[in-house]
């Protein structure tokens, strides 16, 4: 990899640290905004259910998507910080659950809105043989970002090693008379805080990035030949290609099965540890931080040879491990340390091997440049969109105290095959070819008409 490539994917990597971050951030600090504001179990309801993990980062992500194929990648990269920003502001300086709902629905647009053209970017902008390294690079800041804030979350807590200092902030900036919880929300607002920070560094460095030299090919191209280059018929040409629509269900069903279970984890888990394992809450966060530690390590040993190995074989593998892990906490109990330490160990190797590697791989490969970031975005759309109703259903299904645990473990263990089953039969095989190669096996010359007219 070039110093300059390396560059850039750090940059366009730091979009998937501030979407990992805002998600934990959220879930680490709704106690402490409960208490504040005093919130009802409905109103956190509402928080996660429009938040960086669900529907706010559906929204964005179809219309960032699609904005970034027709303006250019570096189009999302000038502006839509600056709205992250904004909404982590608003939860900054929040003082009612109308400004917090808002903050969070703004981060989770802004979110959505960078993850298409993150991944599209990193893929078109990577030589043929560093492609899926620099996506497992992107993904171990997906493991870097809840790791850092989880830290960051246990030390500023109430019981925290820190507190002492987060009380001199806020009596430094409200004045001696502020006490009690309102002093106590003054550790989340750190937290955003430093997402703000490093929103602000991101911005900096990928606003100066040039455009992707794919997406400048294609526009030319296309341009030169008389194609329309407009956004509805970029739209129009996605949804009657059959060539990309079966991508898009095969890669959207291998999400989607994964994903259920990896967003109820991403969220829930502390809380599952600390009501089903009964463990407390400081060992929950410290075992869920040491568990993204174990991602990210093994999703760097993951970049060193998913270029090198066959990509069939990796993710097989990983989904094995996820299965094992679900039937382990089943068989050995989840009320124990010892089947809560080997499901935190296999989860963290399953992390560094996830089906979101393969899909923000394939995902780029699998598309031309003319509508590439607007099928992510699509596939990424109708999946946190489902995850937002499967958090509300997941609820109903694990009880107020784990009672349903085992029930939702055969779920997961069910989704989890899915993915296993599905990602197998229509693996593709793109390793070692070009972006404009891979277009060309699968679309031919004219994108608009091959499509339609044939079968692959």
């Amino acid at each position: 990899m070039s110093k300059g490539s390396l560059k850039s994917t750090i940059a366009v990597s730091l979009t998937n640290y501030l979407d990992a971050g805002a998600i934990v951030a959220g879930a680490s600090g709704l106690t402490l905004w409960q208490r504040y504001l005093g919130l009802t179990e409905v109103h956190l309801g509402w928080l996660n259910f429009i938040s960086a993990n669900c529907l706010g980062a559906a929204i964005g992500a179809i219309v960032g998507g699609f904005l970034a194929d027709r303006y250019g990648r570096k189009f999302i990269y000038s502006y839509n910080l600056l709205v992250y920003m904004a909404g982590v502001m608003l939860v900054m300086l929040s003082v009612n659950f109308p400004m917090l709902l808002a903050g969070f629905l703004v981060t989770g647009i802004s979110v959505g809105i960078g993850v298409p053209a993150s991944w599209t970017y990193i893929s078109e902008s990577s030589e043929v043989g560093n492609r899926g390294r620099n996506i497992c690079i992107s993904q171990m800041s997906w493991g870097i970002g809840p790791m850092i804030i989880l830290l960051l979350g246990m030390f500023f807590a109430p019981d925290g090693y820190l507190y002492g200092w987060v009380e001199g902030l806020a009596h430094a900036i409200c004045g001696d008379s502020l006490t009690g919880v309102a002093v106590e929300v003054f550790s989340s607002r750190i937290v955003f805080f430093s997402l703000l920070v490093v929103a602000f560094v991101a911005w900096n460095m990928q606003r100066k990035l040039e455009e992707s030299s794919e997406w400048t090919s294609s526009r030319k191209s296309a341009e030169a030949h008389g194609e329309n280059t407009g956004l509805r018929h970029a739209i129009a040409t996605l949804f009657t290609n059959r060539t990309a629509l079966k991508t898009a269900a095969y890669l959207a069903t291998i999400y989607l099965a994964w994903n259920l279970v990896a967003s109820v984890l991403g969220f829930f888990q502390p809380h599952i540890y600390e009501t089903a394992g009964g463990v407390s809450n400081e060992q929950a966060n410290w075992m869920n931080c040491i568990q993204w530690a174990i991602i990210v390590g093994v999703t760097f040993i993951t970049s060193k040879i998913i270029d090198k190995t066959s990509h069939k074989l990796l993710y097989v593998l990983g989904l094995l491990v996820a299965i094992s892990a679900w039937v382990i906490i089943v068989a050995v109990g989840v009320n124990g340390m010892v089947g809560l330490w080997l499901f935190t160990i296999l989860w963290g190797i399953e992390g560094g091997l996830s089906v979101q590697i393969f899909y923000a791989l394939w995902g780029t490969e699998l598309f031309p440049a003319k509508f590439r970031a607007g099928a992510q975005g699509l596939m990424f759309f109708v999946v946190r969109g489902f995850s937002a109703l499967w958090g509300l259903v997941f609820t109903f299904i694990y009880g107020e105290n784990g009672e349903g645990f085992t029930v939702a473990a055969y779920c997961m263990i069910g989704l989890l095959l899915i993915a296993l089953v599905v990602g197998l039969l229509g693996c593709p095989n793109t390793r070692g070819k070009s972006l404009a190669e891979i277009a060309k096996e699968r679309y031919g010359e004219n994108i608009e008409e091959y499509g339609k007219h044939t079968r692959q």
